[in-house]
């Protein structure tokens, strides 16, 4: 009798704690999946040769506008904290919110305003080659190629 009444006491232990215990499982959102980017541009083909994969982590201070300056590969992000205002050379505009999904403009000058009273924090994936700046600014006349 006491075996039994151990057996039993083992079991509803054990299957008590197999209920309680959640089985996780592995979640995949899509994020982003285009061929554009966020104005409407086709995106460019991938250049040739050796390539190079970049990743920013960006941080722009409250009341602050970015350089104008333009990409030379494709790039996406994800704005992970407060937001952030990208403008085109054609005014097109795009407001970004905590995570917000941005495919780049290539190519075309733009420039991005934290308008805001708390920092905008954007993580960027550029895909490149070693050859190619991922960004040139915009210097009145002149252009400075960066990273």
């Amino acid at each position: 009798m006491k075996a039994l009444y151990l057996f039993f006491l083992i079991t509803t232990l054990f299957l008590s704690s197999c209920k309680s215990n959640k089985i996780l499982k592995t979640e995949v959102v899509r994020l982003a999946e285009t061929s554009k980017s966020w104005n409407g541009d086709e995106l460019p083909k991938y250049p040739d040769g050796s390539p190079k994969i970049t990743i920013l982590k960006i941080t722009i201070p409250p009341h602050s506008k970015l350089k104008v300056h333009k990409h030379l590969v494709i790039n996406a992000g994800v704005l992970l904290k407060g937001e952030l205002t990208v403008v085109d050379e054609h005014d097109n505009t795009l407001l970004l919110k905590t995570g917000d999904t941005i495919v780049e403009l290539v190519n075309t000058w733009h420039y991005g305003e934290n308008k805001s009273n708390k920092p905008a924090e954007i993580i960027v994936f550029y895909a490149g080659d070693i050859e190619t700046p991922i960004t040139v600014i915009k210097e009145d006349n002149n252009t400075k190629q960066t990273h």
